[in-house]
C-alpha cells in the first residue's frame, strides 16, 4: 500500500511539473507594453518560488522511497527508477525557470535603464533649447554676445556616452521583440529632437562666433580711429597754442 501511494505521489509530481512547464515555459509571450513585461517578470518570480517550494516535497518523496527500498527491495527498485526520472525533470524545470526569470529581470532592468538615459538626455536637450533661446535678441554688446557664446558652447560639450547607451539598449530590446513599437517611437522622437536642436545650436554658435569677430574688428577699428583722432587733436591743440599759421601746417592738419 505504501508503494502504491508513493507511486501515486510520483505521478502527481510529474503531472504538476508538466503543467508548470506548459504554463511558464511554453507560452509565446509578446511584450508590447511595459505593463505586460512587468507582469511577466512578477509571474516568473512567483513561478520560481512555487517550483523551489516543491523541493521539500521532492526530498520527502526521495527519503520515503529510500526507506521503502531498504525494507522492500523489489518494490523500492521500481520506484527508485521512477524517482530518478522525476528528480531529473524537476532539476531541469528549476534550471529553466530560473533562467527565464533571470532573463526577464535583465530585460526589465534594460528597459528601466533605457528610460533613465532618455530622461537624462531629455533634460540636456531642454537645457540646450533654453540656451539657444537665450542667444536671441541679445544686446549689441561684446560682453553679452561673448557670454551667450560661452554658455552655449559649454552645453554643446556634452559627451555622447548617454546617446550611445540609448542606441544600444534600444536596439537590444527591439531585436528581442520587446516593447519594439514603444521603443521605436520613443527613439524616433528623441533622435528627431536631438538632430533639430543640435543643428540649430551649431548654427547659432557659428552665427555668434561671426558676430563676435565682427564686433571685435569694429571695436579695434574704433580704438585705432580714437587714437588717431586723439593724436590729431593733440597736434591741432599744439598748433593753436603756438599760433602757427594754417598754411604752415601739414596738408592733413589744414
Amino acid at each position: 500500500e505504501k508503494a502504491v501511494n508513493l507511486k501515486k505521489d510520483l505521478a502527481e509530481m510529474q503531472e504538476w511539473m508538466t503543467q508548470a512547464e506548459e504554463e511558464y515555459l511554453e507560452k509565446d509571450f509578446e511584450y508590447k507594453s511595459p505593463e505586460e513585461l512587468e507582469n511577466a517578470v512578477e509571474e516568473m518570480k512567483r513561478a520560481k518560488e512555487d517550483v523551489l517550494q516543491k523541493e521539500v516535497r521532492v526530498k520527502i518523496l526521495k527519503d520515503n522511497i529510500k526507506m521503502l527500498a531498504a525494507k522492500v527491495p523489489s518494490s523500492g527498485q521500481d520506484l527508485a527508477s521512477e524517482l530518478n526520472v522525476v528528480l531529473e525533470n524537476y532539476q531541469l524545470l528549476c534550471n529553466r525557470i530560473r533562467g527565464k526569470c533571470h532573463t526577464l529581470e535583465e530585460v526589465w532592468s534594460c528597459w528601466i535603464e533605457l528610460l533613465q538615459y532618455l530622461d537624462l538626455e531629455t533634460a540636456w536637450l531642454n537645457n540646450l533649447e533654453e540656451r539657444v533661446q537665450m542667444t536671441e535678441n541679445l544686446p549689441d554688446k561684446l560682453d553679452a554676445v561673448n557670454d551667450a557664446l560661452e554658455s552655449l558652447e559649454s552645453v554643446l560639450r556634452h559627451p555622447a556616452d548617454n546617446r550611445t547607451q540609448i542606441r544600444e539598449l534600444g536596439q537590444t530590446l527591439i531585436d528581442g521583440g520587446i516593447l519594439d513599437d514603444i521603443i521605436s517611437e520613443k527613439l524616433e522622437a528623441f533622435n528627431a529632437r536631438y538632430e533639430e536642436l543640435s543643428h540649430l545650436a551649431v548654427s547659432r554658435q557659428i552665427a555668434l562666433e561671426q558676430q563676435l569677430q565682427t564686433m571685435r574688428e569694429t571695436d579695434h577699428m574704433l580704438q585705432v580711429l580714437q587714437e588717431n583722432l586723439a593724436e590729431l587733436d593733440r597736434q591741432l591743440t599744439s598748433y593753436l597754442t603756438d599760433r602757427v599759421d594754417a598754411f604752415q601746417m601739414p596738408q592733413e592738419a589744414q
